[in-house]
């Protein structure tokens, strides 16, 4: 008789289990500081990108029409060498890479080759520091989920551990990007693996803490919009709030619709190579940034100014209506890039113009703008991805206000159920269908663990 058909003791089988958690607990430490420090270099060499090209726009005023056509040749390059390195040397690598990751969790798709972490890095720096309305949390995030499943597959974790140690990488890569560590655990149970199970919540809280550890060496301690503290909003205005989400709830449905089919068009343009498509778009976004620099890149800018109440009201719905269609264009260019950032912009403008309207035509309700532009971020996420909770710490760590938790609630509530009432799928849902999703290269392949048996 085989030994293999007596069943284990009870005692053994948990002795094993106890042995395995330890060795996945400690591996996602090391797996989220080594996705921290990818994310942290990668958020500073993006502002480096940003300050270059700002000075280098600025530079050219200087040279008039030669000016001009250098910054648009430029930035149209940019854009077309990170499209070109997306499509020849790892597709998956394009747009955020969230839906990609999904995919190997959820769905069992093999996961890339690690061809995908210097494609991925590269690309997003010259995308997202070209000015494209584009989020660094999707090279982060991708980036963390590559780098802990190489840990994982050195370490011959087995194919369930291995998924686990992927998904915490992934969130470590999200507190990265915005000096969030309890939105990028709350995005691994929320977004990412879609339950709650001890095993992943312990590797996830590992690597997130391990990763803020290494990042705020780099990064520094403040939160990334530190704004002055705004009260907590009265009862009554609660109402205000809900009506903010149902607003944005329906922004959310029209920028989701703007997504995909802008990817749409892109993908039915068959006859036009990548590249082409990509100087295209680059040729547009040089334009833009001569003539509105302030407008491109990942909009932190325009969310700093919105939230210190330096916004400039009277042309802030026509900055909104540039990069609402800026963001939709700017993901369907094949380069690397998230989308968090440019909703966080879309949510905290449309947040601040209904909050200051409210005010003037409501006076005696105490509303305070800044905390529907705060309230606007966390409720345009929910209605754009369907991760409320994700949304609300996420927006509470990024601008240490707490107070506005209430608020966002009752805008979350709205801005998820009117989306949801009008069948609109959330964003990675969707771009996790086949029609979006890039040509892989099934020979470049790395098995999730040892017993699980696929092509190198």
């Amino acid at each position: 008789m085989n030994k293999d058909d007596h069943p284990q003791p009870p005692g053994l089988v948990a002795e094993n289990d106890r042995k395995g958690l330890i060795v996945l607990a400690t591996l996602s430490i090391l797996a989220g500081a080594a996705s921290g420090l990818v994310g942290a270099v990668f958020r500073r060499m993006l502002e480096q990108s940003d300050l270059l090209r700002n000075s280098f726009i600025k530079w050219s005023y200087q040279h008039g029409i030669l000016g001009f056509l250098l910054v648009v040749v430029v930035i149209a390059s940019a854009v077309t060498v990170a499209a070109w390195l997306v499509r020849r040397f790892s597709p998956e690598a394009t747009g955020s890479g969230i839906p990609n990751v999904e995919a190997i969790l959820n769905k069992g798709r093999t996961p890339v080759a690690y061809i995908l972490i210097p494609v991925k890095f590269v690309g997003g720096i010259l995308a997202i520091g070209a000015g494209l309305a584009l989020g660094r949390e999707g090279p982060t995030v991708q980036l963390g989920a590559t780098v802990s499943h190489w840990i994982g597959h050195i370490c011959r974790l087995s194919a369930s551990d291995a998924k686990i140690l992927l998904a915490s990488g992934a969130g470590a890569g999200l507190a990265t990007a915005f000096n969030s560590p309890i939105a990028g655990s709350i995005f691994v149970l929320e977004e990412l693996m879609k339950r709650f199970d001890t095993r992943i919540t312990i590797a996830t809280l590992g690597a997130s803490a391990s990763a803020i550890a290494i990042a705020r060496m780099i990064l520094g301690q403040k939160p990334d919009f530190p704004i002055a503290a705004i009260d907590y909003p009265t009862p009554e205005s609660l109402i205000f709030f809900a009506i903010l989400g149902l607003i944005l709830g329906l922004c959310g449905v029209a920028y989701n619709y703007a997504i995909l089919n802008s990817l749409r068009l892109a993908n039915r343009a068959t006859s036009i190579p990548v590249e082409l498509r990509a100087a295209v778009i680059g040729i547009g976004l040089g334009v833009l940034a001569w003539y509105l620099p302030a407008s491109v890149g990942g909009g932190d800018n325009i969310t700093a100014s919105v939230l210190s109440g330096t916004a400039v009201l009277r042309t802030l719905l026509a900055l909104f209506a540039l990069r609402f269609v800026l963001g939709a264009v700017s993901y369907s260019a094949g380069t690397p890039g998230g989308l968090f950032a440019p909703i966080l912009v879309l949510g905290s403008q449309i947040g601040l113009l209904f909050g200051t309207y409210s005010a003037q035509w409501f006076p005696t309700m105490g509303i305070e703008p800044r905390g529907f532009a705060v309230t606007g971020m966390a409720a345009f996420f929910t209605a754009v991805v369907r991760a409320p909770l994700t949304g609300i710490v996420l927006v509470i760590e990024l601008t240490a206000s707490e107070t506005q938790l209430l608020a966002m609630l009752a805008a979350c509530f709205t801005a998820m159920l009117v989306p949801t009432m009008l069948g609109s799928a959330p964003i990675y849902d969707s771009l996790g269908e086949p029609e979006f999703a890039p040509k892989l290269h099934h020979d470049r392949t790395i098995p999730l663990g040892p017993d699980k048996t696929r092509s190198k």
